[in-house]
């Protein structure tokens, strides 16, 4: 279960300078705000692996970096700053940034948190409520500067990808709980195989989106 999930908020805290610097900072995460898939970060959620630069991208495409940035975690939540490239790319983010156009933030993460499929499935559904619902551990992989009222999220001012795509996402039919407890469990190669390609048409969709 290391699947790459987006998360984007309202209200957030993000500002671009006005001169001739680059910069921008902001709230990329907000703590203890349920978001629009029913899901809470909880504080030092990324409180594993924050080190060195990392990549401002445009709408989540590995294709398009237009900056980096450090984070940082706080009481609150987590916190960027950094600078765009000067590049036709970075400036045009900047300017899309400061004209409203394009103003919110989406963090790319993978959870770090959860048990193994096989041990999700023995839960009870309270249990398994609980710890899909509410994350304590996660890897920042990215920051995304997206387009604005891509947002869902109350305490900060964007929405996920997938959540934006939800029932596009259904329609390529990922894989679900039983499909990973059977294989997990050694059933059968065929079914390891359909759910590899399952698997394949979710990332592509995620990827495009």
């Amino acid at each position: 279960m290391s699947e790459l999930e987006f998360r984007s908020l309202e209200d957030i805290e993000w500002r671009v300078d006005e001169g001739g610097e680059g910069t921008f900072q902001g709230l990329a995460c907000r703590y203890g705000v349920v978001d629009s898939y029913g899901t809470t970060f909880h504080p030092r959620a990324f409180r594993k692996g924050l080190k060195g630069q990392y990549a401002l991208l445009f709408m989540h495409s590995p294709f398009s970096p237009v900056g980096t940035f450090t984070a940082e975690e706080r009481d609150d939540g987590l916190y960027i700053s950094g600078r765009y490239d000067e590049t036709t790319a970075g400036q045009d983010a900047r300017t899309m940034a400061r004209s409203g156009s394009a103003s919110e933030l989406s963090v790319g993460f993978v959870r770090t948190d959860l048990p193994p499929w096989e041990k999700l499935k023995e839960m009870s559904d309270e249990e398994r409520a609980d710890v899909l619902e509410n994350i304590r551990g996660a890897r920042l992989v990215e920051v995304s500067q997206i387009t604005a009222r891509m947002a869902a999220v109350p305490g900060s001012k964007l929405k996920t990808v997938r959540s934006a795509l939800g029932d596009l996402y259904e329609q390529v039919d990922a894989p679900t709980l039983d499909d990973h407890a059977r294989v997990a469990e050694g059933e059968t190669t065929a079914d390891e195989q359909r759910m590899e390609e399952r698997l394949r048409r979710a990332a592509l969709l995620r990827l495009v989106s």
